[in-house]
């Protein structure tokens, strides 16, 4: 299994929930295309494609239907049941007549709609634009009704208020009286977005009843307590996309009062749809989208920051190769390097010299004036600091200082990190609070933000602002016992901090306070992919978020706490044997204390020539051993990953050159993850699972409900 989330849909016919599902996936390639020169589709290459499963066949299948090829065909190559090739063939079909020039009556539109087609594929048939289609089916009166899923098999009435739309008669959504908050899901898990923000929607329909409002979950993932369909009073199972938000908006209108909706809960998803709803005049409860539009700006960001006296790594934007190494002259190398317009981290590299940064240029096919590259200062070896805090236009409640335990350049994602931070000072923390506020203040949030810092030289620099709930927010909540999600929909509600503190929501102090130790792991299952040419991706940690989940542990002493997460996450680091080190010309004076820490502990090192030789000169003793590319020995000497796949090694320590894959790290750091051992691929995280090595050792493992914790 390689897949990381899924979407669910609901039809009254097959092709009708097909499309709804596919929608929900909120990839534009996963969407059937309908090209109106069938003549570049080329049959014979997709029949022949087809016959191997990967994520894009079904559309493999669809775009070949469509240019011709039979079912029998399609069948041959696919095996999948000729019922099914025969759903989609009448999706073409409604394709072929919809496509046909005439007017867009009731008729056209309505026979388009129940086989699940949206304004924009129409639009697109039609070559129109999809807010054409829009008005021409709302002048038509042509909009869905929802029905209720039976939950009880006919066997008698079913008032579970659990809904999805169709394009019929008779709606099911009965009226009500009491004021609605509509809450927006985060839709299918994938990378970059998980549970983490389900988690935030769940808390705030949880809080809102109990405060009294109907609560309106709209999500599309069946894995989530969200579309579970007593979390909220009302469920509709519908994709994310701005039509399918507002027709749902639109019956809740008619069936009573609503309040507005919560965009900030649900990651980037809804936030994305933010500023479409508020265009057709939706309400945005908390944070508003231009809020949310400043603080994701470079440029206007700035201004903020540069208003309030704050530091941000120097920056530019480059439209060419030429722009982009001016501006790495300028700022100096190393520079973080990403195209403009992608989300999560997707794209990002660090760079370290012309070369590599013309080697991303050229890569950067799409670089123009209008999606220009952003090139940043790196702050390499800087601590980074994560901060999710609260505030309702008056007051900030700081939830919790998070230090990374990967030096800035890992994606937040994928870096563990520890509650309280562990080498944070007074004064630092008390900056840190300080600009904590004044962002705050100067993007104007109104509930959640998180902020992400970097600590260089004593110099607090600000790497980037989210006004939303981020993923460390069940983390913190766990942490400190504070329920962060429930606090900020309650502040999107026009409720202060101090009202619930006096409530006893959120805690008398002036901040959340971490109970014992808390470390949060990311789960990162590289042995599961693989790239297109068969060979394992590559365990380095980058700017390019990766993960597919995260663990917690908790406990008295850091050592202890990182060594119960990385028992959950990747299995437990040894107690004893042989560790192989090999380090990056830049972290070999970084890595001789730890280094030295684990002989004392009992370990044999492994290194190569460059990192032993450097190590011996340090008074630190290791063997050394063959790189991949040296081959065997002539005595017989086995190369590290001769070693590796032998089983002779029980850790890994391996810092990659630069930024981009040489391939003796790449065989080494692959061979690890086959072999299940343990691979650390950074300084820092050599550091503290020498700490976590030293809590084994002792035996000190406690277990504790989370429950008593919270109770100091």
């Amino acid at each position: 299994m390689k897949s990381v989330g899924e979407a669910m849909a609901i039809g009254r016919s097959f092709p009708e929930a097909l499309m709804k599902a596919l929608r929900s996936l909120e990839r534009k390639e996963a969407i059937f295309q309908f090209p109106a020169d069938i003549s570049q589709i080329n049959i014979a290459a997709l029949l022949q494609s087809m016959q191997i499963p990967t994520e894009y066949r079904l559309q493999q299948v669809q775009r070949a239907m469509w240019g011709g090829a039979k079912i029998d065909e399609v069948f041959a190559a696919t095996k999948i049941d000729r019922w099914f090739l025969h759903q989609i063939d009448l999706i073409n079909d409604r394709a072929r007549e919809l496509a046909y020039p005439g007017e867009l009556s009731e008729s056209v539109l309505r026979s388009a709609k129940e086989m699940g087609f949206s304004d924009s594929q129409i639009a697109l048939l039609r070559g129109l634009t999809e807010e054409d289609v829009r008005k021409a089916r709302h002048h038509a009166n042509v909009r869905p009704v929802y029905k209720t899923v039976d939950t009880c098999a006919a066997e008698f009435e079913a008032f579970t208020p659990y809904h999805y739309s169709s394009y019929e008669e008779e709606t099911e959504v009965r009226p009500r009286t009491k004021p609605a908050v509509i809450i927006l899901g985060s839709g299918p898990n994938r990378i970059g977005q998980g549970i983490e923000f389900d988690y935030s929607c769940v808390h705030a329909s949880f809080t809102l009843r109990d405060a009294g409002y109907e609560t309106v979950m709209i999500n599309c993932n069946p894995e989530t307590v969200s579309t579970d369909y007593d979390t909220s009073d009302r469920l509709y199972f519908e994709p994310l996309t701005l039509e399918d938000v507002l027709e749902v908006v639109h019956a809740e209108t008619l069936a009573g009062p609503v309040l507005g909706v919560i965009t900030q809960l649900g990651g980037q998803t809804p936030l994305g749809l933010a500023a479409g709803l508020k265009a057709a005049g939706v309400n945005i409860l908390g944070t508003s989208p231009e809020a949310i539009n400043l603080a994701e700006e470079r440029g206007a960001f700035g201004k903020v920051l540069a208003e309030q006296a704050l530091t941000a790594p120097e920056f530019g934007m480059a439209a060419s190769q030429m722009e982009a190494l001016d501006i790495a002259a300028r700022i100096g190398y190393p520079v973080l390097v990403r195209p403009s317009f992608v989300l999560g981290g997707r794209g990002m590299e660090i760079v370290y010299d012309d070369a590599a940064l013309s080697g991303f240029i050229s890569r950067a096919t799409d670089i123009t004036p209008d999606h220009p590259v952003l090139v940043d200062r790196f702050l390499d070896s800087a601590i980074e600091i994560d901060v999710d805090a609260l505030y309702d236009g008056h007051e900030l409640f700081l939830g919790g200082v998070m230090e990374h335990i990967e030096e800035a350049g890992i994606h937040s994602g994928d870096s563990a990190c520890v509650l309280p931070a562990a080498t944070i000072t007074v004064v630092q923390q008390k900056a840190i609070r300080e600009a904590t506020l004044k962002i705050a203040q100067g993007v104007g949030v109104l509930g959640l933000i998180n902020i992400q810092f970097a600590l260089a030289e004593d110099v607090l620099y600000v790497l980037e602002a989210n006004p939303r709930a981020s993923r460390t927010v069940p983390f913190v909540s766990k942490a400190t016992g504070v329920a962060l999600a429930k606090a900020a929909a309650r502040l999107s509600m026009g409720t202060t901090i101090a009202e619930l503190k006096i409530e006893g929501l959120l805690p008398n102090s002036a901040d959340g306070v971490a109970k014992g130790i808390s470390v949060k792991e990311a789960v990162l299952p590289w042995n599961r992919f693989r790239r297109t040419d068969g060979r394992g991706v590559d365990a380095v940690l980058g700017p390019e978020m990766r993960s597919t989940g995260e663990v917690m542990g908790i406990a008295e002493t850091f050592g202890e706490s990182y060594a119960k997460s990385q028992i959950s996450a990747f299995g437990p680091l040894p107690k004893s044997g042989t560790v192989f080190v090999s380090l990056a010309d830049k972290d070999k004076a970084s890595g001789i204390a730890p280094a030295k820490a684990l002989v004392a502990l009992g370990f044999n090192l492994l290194a190569t020539g460059g990192t032993a030789d450097y190590l011996a000169v340090n008074g630190v003793l290791a063997h050394k051993v063959r790189k991949n590319s040296e081959g065997s020995g002539p005595m017989g000497e086995r190369t590290i990953v001769e070693l590796l796949n032998s089983g002779d090694v029980d850790l890994v320590i391996n810092t990659p050159v630069g930024r981009g894959t040489r391939v003796d790290g790449w065989a080494i750091r692959t061979a690890a993850i086959q072999r299940s051992i343990p691979c650390i691929t950074t300084t820092a995280g050599f550091s503290a699972a020498v700490e976590g090595i030293k809590a084994l050792q002792r035996g000190e493992l406690n277990v504790l409900p989370i429950q008593e914790w919270l109770k100091r």
